[in-house]
């Protein structure tokens, strides 16, 4: 392992023209860019002991990549999931394998089915539908799946029997989401969903989530980050540029390859006892349904052994747009759809502030302590000031960003409450750039814990940064951005 150096120089901070000192008082105003970045090196020297590069660590470890060869975890592409092999290696390095794991952004559910696959009870928390499905369905599978159920499923490969089928279901469409299919393909679905009616529950579900597993690939769209992108056979126009995303899969095709995916895995020898590897009792995983603003305050005092998570990181990423098509088949409305993405936390430049003090009367210490947090809010009234000049590329980054620290440090305030006292949470997040800002997510975030009831045993640093978005590279350069994992221990 290896230490980091400051992102700026030490000859760089010396040319500029304020003062060293930390104070309130020293806050320009308005903050100038300068000043944020002398505040960056400044926290970076401070924390420069705790900033080790781990060579251990990759991308593919911490994102979905390190799943594709993986059976189960593999089946629904969750872009923005960590792997199992590093719930596994996190485990493992910090020798936790017992007791009760908390996931209160838990998504696909990778981090409670690795946690059971270690001999640990879990909890999660998810707000969107998408992923409470793909957790449930990982759940059947594991434990309510009967032969004559997989026998069912063989058919299905085998036969296609929607293919002589008549009738055609409806399929529910969102604004978003109009146009998104070939008319073939749309007819093929409602043909799909209208012939398994006949089949009992299990196998429903089962096939209902091998299609919501191949929406994206017989579409013509792609997941882009922060929303859809529309292939220009589509009939939308989007940007200045055509976007051609290739190959548009066949519904036929799609649905038999995902199916022979799943049947296969239920079938593997790698896979003795249950799905998840292991030879041991039921799993026992329990999920919170809904936002962990409202959930987290709920769950029991020292109850928890450790929490691995990854918050939504503060990129403008939408998750309520990305996953759309996925919403809408599960039959999301307009209105459910508003509602979803201001519940979530505030990582999208759509998100209304939230009235935290509403939500919990609890709260006003993680709300002072992001008020006394002196480079973050340099960079609140950097963003601000960049607002008013017209220079943001979107008006709403300075309240989403606001909004995204003020609510992770009440959620990092829950989290202290809920977890025993020596237990350890991990934590990936990526550091993010706006106007030319570096905005040290890591850092700032760990500041903000160490005054809430954690302290810092490391930030774990990925050996490779990731750059600068296509937008700021011409202007700010290709500055690599610390990708990390927190690892903070309950005081």
């Amino acid at each position: 392992m290896e230490m980091i150096e400051p992102s700026l120089s030490p000859e760089n901070a010396r040319k500029r023209t304020v003062k060293l000192d930390l104070t309130h008082s020293d806050v320009a105003s308005p903050p100038s860019l300068e000043e944020v970045d002398r505040l960056t090196y400044l926290a970076e020297r401070r924390w420069n002991e705790k900033l080790v590069v781990e060579k251990d660590l990759s991308r593919s470890l911490v994102s979905f990549q390190a799943n594709k060869g993986r059976a189960v975890y593999r089946w629904f592409k969750f872009k923005e999931a960590f792997s199992a092999s590093l719930v596994e290696y996190l485990l493992n390095r910090y020798r936790i394998s017992n007791g009760v794991l908390l996931d209160p952004f838990a998504g696909s559910g990778t981090a409670l089915f690795a946690a059971g696959n270690h001999g640990m009870r879990a909890e999660g928390i998810e707000l969107l539908p998408i992923g409470q499905r793909v957790i449930a369905t990982k759940q059947l599978l594991d434990w309510d799946i009967q032969p004559r159920d997989i026998g069912r499923l063989e058919f299905w490969l085998k036969e296609h029997p929607w293919k002589q089928h008549s009738e055609t279901k409806k399929i529910n469409e969102l604004r978003i989401t109009r146009d998104a299919y070939p008319k073939s393909t749309l007819a093929a679905m409602g043909k799909f969903l209208s012939a398994f009616e006949g089949e009992n529950a299990r196998v429903q579900d089962v096939l209902t989530f091998a299609l919501l597993c191949v929406l994206e690939s017989i579409s013509f769209t792609r997941k882009d980050g922060q929303y859809l992108r529309w292939d220009h056979r589509s009939g939308r126009r989007q940007g200045k540029k055509s976007f051609d995303k290739g190959e548009v899969l066949s519904f036929d095709k799609a649905i038999h390859d995902k199916l022979q995916q799943i049947v296969d895995d239920l079938q593997s020898a790698d896979i003795p006892q249950d799905l998840f590897g292991g030879v041991q009792a039921k799993t026992e995983i329990s999920l919170h349904i809904g936002s962990c603003l409202d959930l987290l305050p709920k769950l029991k005092k020292n109850h928890f052994d450790c929490i691995v998570t990854s918050p939504p990181y503060c990129n403008r990423y939408d998750y309520t747009r990305t996953y759309a098509l996925e919403l809408a088949l599960l039959g999301v409305d307009e209105e459910a759809l508003i509602r979803y993405r201001q519940d979530m936390l505030s990582c999208t430049v759509e998100n209304r502030a939230k009235d935290l003090l509403a939500l919990n009367k609890k709260w006003e210490a993680p709300i002072t302590v992001c008020n006394e947090h002196v480079l973050l809010q340099t960079i609140l009234g950097y963003l601000e000031d960049q607002k008013k000049q017209e220079l943001l590329n979107n008006n709403g980054i300075p309240r989403m960003v606001r909004g995204y620290f003020y609510e992770m440090a009440c959620v990092i305030a829950e989290c202290a409450r809920v977890l025993k006292r020596g237990a350890p949470l991990m934590m990936v997040n990526d550091n993010v750039r706006y106007a030319g800002a570096s905005v040290s997510v890591d850092i700032i975030l760990s500041e903000i814990a160490e005054r809430l009831g954690f302290e810092t045993d490391q930030i774990l640093v990925l050996p490779s940064g990731k750059g600068n978005s296509s937008q700021q590279m011409g202007s700010h350069g290709r500055d690599p951005l610390r990708k990390c994992v927190y690892v903070w221990r309950r005081i």
